[in-house]
């Protein structure tokens, strides 16, 4: 059986596949960046400072809850990728009927617990009294979009699994587009405000999400599944919920971190809040290539662990670790060189005070690029090699130390916000080390290779 247009990244030339599998990955998520910015960019023009940080302190939130679900389907992706490299395909449908509906109920559940305690996360998150109207309206409308971003990560995974990464990319592509389209349509012809920006995105994930849903169920005869897959089976959901569990905690206590240091922004005022949402999506654009090749890498290890190329896995570990130090030394020279340009991009020119801010932020998390560019290897691998408690750990030093650090530091008169900026690039540095050192660790156990 042959799955159509499909990358084995266990044969052929490591550099060559990871980058023809990552690319498309690539692309994608910066497709997804690109029409949250598209949110920010015409919001913080047309809109005003207020709305600008009303839709970042929500796009923080959503970052959140959607990682949840992202991240049970990038979990369940890991056991797809490991049965496709021992080449069980059967399984692979079995697997991918268990772990829609399994997904589908925490989705369904999580959708409807967000609007029924609505105004608790809004007090949680500590948002300014002149802007809680503003933000409130956001949050009802984005909050629909739940059910579309499981739709589109489900299948998406799936198809990423078996080294199909291009059809994924097609509907982001699409999906972009229109939701540039509906933010300049909603916001400056029909004057719908935050909610406009809010529908425009919604929309946009719905399209990407029924459409690769359609797609699977029209072109992808070889991973349909069929009367014979539709059954439980009690041992792959303990495997599938394993990993998917771990990597969703994994994500969400990533981003739980993020919220608290948005609670933490936003005690600063309207000012900070502005500069830190412009600051953010900035960053996250500029370091998102990276993180998508390190999920690239985590199908890589996932893949090569199944077949038991041993040999394999330890080449790709060394050639990945070298293209992204060398990935993030380029973004992070252009970040810190350029950084009033970037926040002055999103920021009328009159907000001097908004520009220098975000400005600051971006130069601290510019110049350590290369700390979250090997975190996200070691979150990738760790989770591949069936160890996704190890990528817990790790997510728990770094957002564990920026937490702590950025309240501490921040409190200090001489120092505030920039205690905050400097919190985060600590945590990732001590990640990294523990996920090295821990690496190294098992090496010299007995019976235990580099590549384990």
């Amino acid at each position: 059986m042959m799955i159509k247009k499909s990358i084995d990244l266990t044969e052929g030339s490591i550099p060559k596949n990871l980058l023809l599998f990552a690319f498309p990955l690539m692309i994608g998520n910066l497709l997804q960046q690109f029409y949250n910015i598209v949110d920010t960019l015409v919001v913080g023009r047309c809109l005003g400072e207020h709305a600008l940080a009303a839709v970042g302190s929500a796009y923080t939130i959503m970052v959140f809850l959607t990682s949840i679900i992202s991240g049970l389907c990038m979990g369940s992706s890991v056991f797809f990728s490991i049965q496709f490299g021992k080449r069980a395909y059967d399984t692979i449908k079995q697997s991918f009927f268990i772990s829609f509906f399994s997904i589908l109920a925490v989705t369904v559940l999580l959708n409807g617990l967000v609007y029924l305690f609505l105004d608790e996360i809004i007090q949680f998150i500590q948002i300014p009294q002149e802007i809680r109207l503003l933000f409130r309206q956001y949050l009802l409308v984005i909050f629909a979009g739940i059910f579309a971003t499981f739709l589109y990560n489900i299948f998406a995974n799936l198809l990423r699994a078996v080294g199909n990464s291009f059809v994924p990319l097609l509907f982001l592509a699409v999906s972009t587009v229109t939701n540039v389209g509906l933010d300049l349509l909603f916001i400056l012809y029909f004057h719908w405000g935050v909610a406009g920006a809010a529908a425009a995105t919604v929309l946009a994930q719905y399209l990407s999400g029924v459409g690769i849903m359609l797609y699977y169920f029209v072109r992808c005869g070889d991973l349909r599944v069929r009367r014979e897959h539709r059954k439980w089976n009690r041992e792959i959901f303990q495997d599938i919920f394993r990993l998917s569990v771990m990597t969703s905690v994994q994500q969400s206590i990533m981003n739980l971190g993020i919220l608290m240091v948005q609670g933490l922004v936003n005690s600063f005022g309207t000012v900070v809040m502005a500069a830190f949402a412009a600051g953010v999506k900035i960053d996250t654009l500029a370091y998102s290539p990276v993180q998508d090749f390190g999920n690239a890498f985590s199908s890589f290890v996932a893949q090569n662990y199944g077949a038991e190329k041993k040999e394999r896995l330890r080449q790709g570990v060394k050639t990945a670790g070298l293209m992204a130090v060398g990935f993030c030394a380029v973004v992070s020279a252009v970040v810190y060189l350029s950084a009033d340009q970037l926040m002055a991009v999103f920021v009328d020119m009159e907000s001097a005070q908004v520009i220098r801010i975000g400005a600051e932020y971006l130069r601290i998390e510019g110049a350590c690029y290369a700390g979250i560019g090997i975190l996200f290897l070691l979150y990738g691998y760790y989770r591949a090699i069936d160890k996704p408690g190890m990528s817990v750990v790790l997510t728990v030093i770094s957002l564990g130390t920026r937490v702590l650090l950025a309240y501490i530091l921040s409190s200090f008169p001489g120092i505030r916000e920039i205690g905050i900026w400097a919190a985060i690039p600590i945590g990732w540095v001590l990640a990294d080390i523990t996920g090295i050192l821990y690496g190294f660790c098992r090496k010299k156990e007995p019976g235990k290779s580099a590549a384990e």
